[in-house]
């Protein structure tokens, strides 16, 4: 079978990109809605709600989950994955995002003394437990519904 025809009848694959592009959609509409701004940049942009990093490994795992059982060593595996990343979603980048707020601050107090040529940091990197939990759970109907 051809290489192509092979990755477009992957159905976990198809799952997790499924349930990141629907994040993402997501993503820009929660934004219009809480800020009256149409903000397509946030089709590619991390952080906010729902966490599309979430999504997607949540939806690999289920998928493999309900493809070679739940007690398999491969979902034991896409499990621990998943956990790992929503762990650095709401942990590691989370704090990184908070340094961000506390770095452009001073650069922004620095700025009033003195010209300062550095740009902001990004500080929308990380999720809340709200926004990782809603991509769980957006990752896992996906999943549920495509495969």
């Amino acid at each position: 079978m051809n290489f192509y025809v092979e990755i477009m009848n992957n159905r976990a694959l198809l799952a997790c990109i499924t349930a990141w592009f629907i994040a993402q959609i997501l993503k820009i509409i929660l934004t219009f809605y809480s800020s009256k701004k149409l903000d397509l940049a946030r089709i590619i942009g991390s952080g906010g709600m729902p966490s599309s990093h979430t999504a997607f490994v949540m939806a690999l795992s289920t998928a493999i989950g309900r493809l070679h059982g739940w007690d398999s060593s491969i979902f034991a595996v896409a499990l621990c994955f998943s956990l790992v990343v929503m762990y650095d979603a709401a942990g590691v980048r989370r704090a990184a995002g908070n340094q961000a707020i506390v770095l452009n601050k001073i650069i922004e107090d620095l700025a009033h003394n003195k010209p300062i040529t550095d740009q902001k940091l990004k500080e929308l990197i990380g999720h809340t437990p709200k926004e990782v939990m809603a991509g769980a759970i957006l990752g896992i109907v996906i999943a549920n519904i495509m495969v």
